[in-house]
């Protein structure tokens, strides 16, 4: 995690609490309802239409901080740069004449019994020189 991501990771918590906060401390338009019911008090169902006040700006203020905040995650969690990218990484490096010359160099494994374990089955052949080559790709 790179420190940009930290930093964005941070204030978005921080605003993420904020926000709980001050939604928290604002006193709901619904709550003067049962008041607006009889008593005449409001001209609308869920209170005066008035200018907002500190905390419901400051909440809206934090809320789109919030989002930008979650876009800007969203952004850095799938765009990271592969590390050594490039054509030539997915080619896997082998060494097949190594490899070969290791194996033949090795003397056959016996079990138990004694019978060799990389002895060809009855009635199987074993492929000519000439032919293991052909078998090896370039």
């Amino acid at each position: 995690m790179t420190y940009l991501e930290s930093a964005v990771l941070v204030l978005h918590v921080l605003t993420a609490i904020a926000v709980c906060g001050f939604v928290l401390l604002q006193h709901g338009k619904g709550a003067d309802m049962g008041a607006a019911f009889g008593s005449g008090s409001s001209g609308s169902l869920f209170g005066a239409a008035g200018s907002a006040n500190f905390l419901s700006r400051a909440t809206a203020v934090l809320a789109t901080l919030f989002f930008l905040t979650s876009l800007a995650l969203a952004y850095l969690a799938t765009h990271k740069p592969k590390a050594g990218s490039g054509v030539m990484d997915a080619v896997k490096s082998e060494q097949p004449a190594a490899g070969a010359a290791k194996k033949a160099d090795a003397p056959p494994s016996s079990d138990s019994k004694g019978a060799a374990k990389d002895a060809p089955k009855s009635g199987a052949s074993e492929k000519s020189a000439g032919d293991k080559a052909k078998d090896v790709p370039n």
